[in-house]
């Protein structure tokens, strides 16, 4: 270890080899990392994969509130009204399906927010049509064939993709 001073009067202790890898990383991620933002990050990504799409389509991670030990987390579901005693019945198996995913007792229980299923898709759909209408009136407007024939391919492709 040396000791050096700088032009402030402050001495600083370097150590020459090796440093401990906590030292390399920034100041913002490592309180990420102490917060386990990794974990819910890991779930978000592999929700479907984890628990399987049956359990996906009926719930979804909130938030993940765990300890500074890094286990027995709690996990906050939402869950879409009416499935919520089929998810109760499963939390053991999610909860056993997460850890295993992690390799350790990542998650220790599961808390069920009730979720309204969003009937809005219906009005949406309604919208979309109206304004495929628009938009097709205004392509008939274009002067230039191949313009025309090229916007027209897109919003029916659109369409396609959207209904």
């Amino acid at each position: 270890m040396h000791n050096k001073k700088s032009n402030n009067s402050k001495t600083y202790n370097f150590l020459q080899g090796l440093r401990p890898f906590s030292s390399s990383i920034p100041r913002g991620l490592k309180s990420i990392l102490k917060k386990g933002g990794y974990n819910f990050s890991s779930i978000v990504d592999n929700w479907t994969k984890m628990v399987g799409k049956d359990i996906s389509n009926k719930c979804y991670p909130a938030t993940i509130k765990i300890g500074k030990n890094m286990s027995n987390g709690t996990l906050i579901l939402n869950v879409i009204h009416g499935r919520e005693m089929e998810i109760e019945y499963d939390k053991k198996n999610i909860i056993d399906k997460i850890n295993s995913f992690f390799g350790y007792n990542c998650i220790g229980q599961i808390k069920l927010k009730i979720i309204q299923e969003k009937k809005i898709i219906e009005k949406n759909i309604e919208i979309s049509k109206n304004m495929s209408k628009k938009f097709k009136e205004k392509i008939n407007a274009i002067q230039n064939d191949n313009l025309k024939t090229s916007l027209d391919k897109f919003v029916k492709a659109y369409d396609k993709k959207k209904y």
